[in-house]
């Protein structure tokens, strides 16, 4: 039975106050003792024999993240700079790009993959959901790919792997080799765009929905139709998802229509996806509107972030840093005050933080799961606000990456990121 005791690691306890106002966090200086992957004991100068016991030296424990939205499949990321051609006719030319490019780049899809899961890990995720092309070019390929991938990080993290047709599952005419996919090892069912590119809102839906209900799985569909398109797409997905019993397992990513929607529009909407339990992973993009991510999340609607890219043939950008990413949503909606920002740190963890909204300690508790960042920070609300780096990752009571060398000891400080 393996354990693991933590010295001196600062632990949010409540926050302080002038008057109604949040004006601080409040924190204390204490141990953690784990034992087979879980929380045994939380308190001050512990003295329990274990395996492996670490010095935090005072730096802050927070939950650790989960990458919602990428892709491992299909990236630049660890070889040569390259970047994006024009685009010329909306996503159709990255379509047609991949039908070329993907099986050019097949010799070296499993080296890449591998490097990006390694830099995830290292920047504090310790589950990535990672979507993975199924198509006539390449076929189920990348999802051997990625399974494989993420073999090499067994016992270091948990993921989703998304079969996806990305050149549509009607246009495509992909149905069977979704199925397919799901037999391999996929454990959700993906789609994208059923107005845009498969041209038939419902039999793209039902078809997607079928399939998910044949193999047992839940879904995560692209939808980046925006305005009334996309609201109608997401009202008869929230409908398909109630009739096949797929309630709260289906993940609209992008979601792009609920950033144009407003007042009645947005509340209606709001109230389809929390009765289907519909949730949304976003990138917080800065090119478009962005989606009103803490409305969502108040009215019941989980949000998530996602990178989607690392650098690839669809962008350049992506760094695979989700607190600089929930940096740029806190600037984004104008979070300063230390109380927004403290409760930003939700979208990086399906919702696990130290404290509850009325400030009272719930993590970690005995019995907790012991996924912990260690951050070079005083307070979560200065993690965010000042990108404070992380130095150690731990899943399950195991220290994987420490200072940005994971177990295997490869530094990731030394993986180019283009």
């Amino acid at each position: 039975m393996a354990t693991l005791l933590l010295k001196n690691v600062t632990l949010e306890t409540g926050f302080q106050y002038e008057g109604d106002r949040v004006t601080g966090t409040n924190t204390r200086e204490c141990d953690v003792f784990v034992k087979d992957g879980k929380v045994e004991k939380v308190g001050e100068s512990l003295t329990d024999s274990a395996d492996t016991v670490i010095d935090a030296g005072g730096n802050l424990l927070m939950p650790s993240m989960r990458e919602m939205h990428i892709h491992v499949d299909k990236t630049y990321f660890g070889g040569p700079w390259k970047a994006c051609i024009p685009i010329t006719n909306g996503i159709v030319t990255r379509i047609e790009e991949e039908e070329k490019l993907l099986p050019q780049q097949l010799p070296v899809a499993l080296q890449r993959a591998e490097k990006m899961i390694e830099w995830l890990l290292s920047q504090g995720h310790t589950h990535i959901r990672s979507h993975c092309n199924v198509d006539p070019q390449i076929g189920t390929k990348h999802i051997e790919i990625t399974l494989e991938a993420f073999a090499k990080f067994e016992g270091m993290l948990t993921y989703d792997i998304v079969a996806f047709p990305q050149h549509g599952l009607l246009r495509s005419n992909s149905q069977d080799l979704m199925r397919e996919a799901m037999r391999k090892g996929a454990t959700l069912v993906g789609g994208v765009d059923p107005a845009t590119i498969d041209r038939d809102i419902e039999r793209s839906l039902a078809t997607t929905m079928d399939i998910a209900t044949e193999s047992g799985k839940g879904l995560d569909i692209h939808i980046h139709d925006g305005d009334s398109l996309g609201a109608f797409e997401f009202k008869k997905l929230a409908e398909l998802a109630t009739q096949a019993g797929k309630v709260g397992q289906t993940t609209i990513s992008h979601a792009i229509a609920l950033g144009d929607l407003e007042g009645a529009e947005l509340d209606n909407m709001t109230a389809i996806l929390r009765e289907a339990q519909i949730d949304v992973t976003t990138t917080i993009p800065t090119n478009r509107k962005t989606i009103p991510v803490q409305y969502l999340q108040k009215n019941g609607v989980n949000v998530s972030l996602g990178h989607d890219s690392l650098t690839d043939h669809w962008s350049p950008y992506g760094t695979g840093d989700t607190i600089e990413k929930l940096s740029i949503l806190a600037e984004r909606f104008r979070f300063m005050d230390e109380y927004s920002l403290n409760r930003t740190w939700q979208y990086a963890t399906g919702g696990i933080m130290p404290l509850d909204d009325e400030g009272n300690a719930v993590w970690p508790k005995v019995g907790d799961d012991a996924n912990f960042l260690l951050i070079d920070a005083v307070c979560s609300a200065q993690a965010v606000a000042r990108r404070k780096p992380i130095t150690k990752v731990i899943f399950q009571g195991n220290l994987v990456s420490e200072n940005g060398i994971v177990q295997s000891g490869v530094q990731m400080g030394g993986v180019r990121r283009g």
